[in-house]
């Protein structure tokens, strides 16, 4: 290998450098398919998009193909409702599978290689209870100690196997042990369940099999009938690494290969499914999809782009170490891709109302403006100043400080792709609370076409009072309050931001949004970056906030 040829193989990361080297050394016959397969039992999150992109990335670099196979073997947790949202991730995301499989599809099959196994003497039927088994297992120091089981015949085993698949026995009653080595260092291989009772109604099955196969027994397997080449699985599954070769070997079948990377985890979230769940059931988020979630789906809906998660995943790597991701990090790759994308509009979420004394009642004046200028083709749109506008109420004060810009008492500010404006009269109610400000604009000082002479440093977004549309607001914060709530003294609950969420009723949008497609994704000048909630209706527009204009969050937590 020259010296640019091993320039080039450095910056590879170490999976695909291990993919150019079996491609290149005809491995597995000069191919390569690997597989994504999630458990239908909960929806996708961003670290299961890291390993999406991961998967479908090597299939379309290396000329490959990807599997979708759900590892649907827990019957009492899984639903076709997961099933049909992982798809739909999946596909959002940007990628196709070569064929969508089940590993309830190899049900029969691997209950054949478990027949094989105890015919070679390397399976047994145990009747011990889970917590006898966990008695006899050891420790990682301490050696385990052999079922008082293990002396029965293959004929007794395969029996007693065959009345476990007939339904004879209750759960818990019996299992399927693989006959490893009771004193390896390796738990793993302490002679591992391969099959428990398990009287649920399947998703696929329905009420066919009474015994499921444990992961670790149908992961590999299922691999090797598919002819995987590279399985790749996160960090946590490498002890699982020798039962997984264990199996392959003793069955004799198609040898997968098992490599794992880091999973990603990501500051002020939880992955787990389990804890993902109880935030859903216990009524701290809306559900699944509820944009403070870190599901693909809640993305989604908090109109984060498939191209801003994609650039994520390959921007953070992929790692032999665990590490925690910034979820500032997160919200970079999306802000600079809505910067791109994102058409520009005028909201006010805290409104204030302004008279321009000068301008005719009932006039209205044609302003244009530009809907994205980063991109010349996205064109100009139409907007509408009258008399009466709206401003944002922290945009005044009225006893300002040095370099505050914004509107003051006898000031002039600018109002954007309009007009100059200058405060002339504050309006109290009784408590004392500014409720409007009577101003005067300089009629020479159309934007792009200014003869006035003055000069204004502050330039504010504004809204037509009377030429607007009413819209709800959602803005949203980190869901948990700490930066790692798996790693705290108090259950994870017990941190879960009470202000991640505020909701304003009342917000005001330039009209030009009734002609906008639900899909897009708008830009709310000095306000960040926001889209259509799914709750939207033509007579009541929700919008999320996706993400900031710029990092405010490093700013308050540092």
């Amino acid at each position: 290998m020259n010296h640019t040829a091993n320039e080039e193989h450095e910056k590879l990361n170490f999976i695909e450098q291990l993919v150019e080297e079996d491609l290149k050394t005809k491995k597995h016959y000069g191919r390569l398919l690997t597989r994504f397969p999630p458990e239908p039992n909960g929806y996708l999150h961003i670290g299961h998009a890291k390993s999406i992109c991961l998967n479908f990335g090597l299939a379309l670099k290396y000329g490959g193909k990807t599997n979708l196979r759900f590892d649907d073997t827990n019957p009492e947790k899984e639903e076709t409702e997961y099933v049909e949202s992982i798809k739909h991730d999946i596909k959002w995301l940007g990628f196709e599978w070569s064929e969508e499989l089940y590993t309830s599809d190899y049900f029969e099959q691997l209950y054949d290689f478990a027949v094989i196994l105890i015919k070679k003497g390397l399976a047994y039927v145990d009747d011990q209870t889970a917590e006898q088994m966990a008695a006899h297992k050891g420790t990682p120091t301490e050696p385990g100690t052999l079922s008082p089981y293990t002396s029965r015949t293959v004929e007794e085993n395969l029996d007693l196997f065959t009345r476990m698949r007939a339904g004879e026995f209750a759960e818990g009653e019996k299992t399927l042990r693989a006959r490893i080595d009771m004193t390896s260092p390796n738990m793993h291989l302490r002679d591992p369940l391969m099959y428990r009772i398990k009287k649920d109604h399947h998703h696929r099955t329905g009420d066919k099999w009474c015994i499921y196969p444990m992961y670790d027994f149908a992961h590999g397997q299922s691999d090797s009938i598919e002819k995987i080449t590279h399985s790749i699985c996160t960090l946590e599954f490498e002890v699982h690494r020798p039962l997984y070769d264990w199996y392959i070997k003793q069955l004799e079948i198609y040898p997968s290969q098992q490599t794992e990377f880091a999973r990603l985890n990501l500051n002020y979230t939880v992955m787990s499914k389990r804890k993902l769940l109880k935030l859903v059931q216990d009524r701290y988020v809306s559900g699944w999809d509820d944009p403070r979630m870190p599901t693909i789906s809640a993305m989604r809906r908090r109109g984060f782009t498939p191209e801003a998660i994609r650039n994520f995943c390959d921007t953070i790597g992929v790692a032999r170490r665990e590490n925690v991701i910034d979820f500032g990090l997160l919200e970079f790759c999306v802000r600079e891709h809505l910067n791109k994308i994102a058409l520009r509009r005028m909201a006010v979420i805290d409104p204030l109302k302004i008279i321009i004394a000068n301008f005719e009642e009932g006039k209205n004046e044609i302003l244009s403006a530009e809907n994205n200028p980063e991109d010349p083709e996205a064109g100009n749109r139409e907007m509408i100043f009258t008399r009466e506008i709206f401003i944002e109420h922290e945009d005044f004060m009225e006893n300002p400080p040095k370099k505050f810009f914004r509107l003051a008492p006898g000031g002039y500010v600018r109002l954007k792709n309009a007009f100059i404006i200058k405060c002339d009269e504050v309006i109290k109610d009784d408590a004392g609370k500014v409720t409007q400000l009577n101003c005067t604009y300089v009629p020479e000082s159309r934007s792009g076409h200014d003869t006035s002479g003055i000069s204004v440093k502050g330039v504010l977004h504004w809204v037509s009072a009377t030429e607007n549309i009413t819209a709800e607001v959602r803005l949203y914060d980190r869901l948990f309050t700490v930066e790692n709530p798996d790693n705290q003294e108090k259950e994870f609950l017990h941190y879960v931001n009470p202000d991640s969420l505020k909701i304003l009723n009342k917000a005001y949008i330039e009209k030009h949004f009734a002609l906008d497609s639900i899909d897009s994704k708008f830009q709310f000048l000095r306000l960040g970056y926001f889209c259509f909630d799914k709750d939207s209706t033509p007579q009541h527009l929700v919008f999320n906030k996706t993400v900031g204009l710029k990092d405010s969050w490093a700013k308050i937590s540092s």
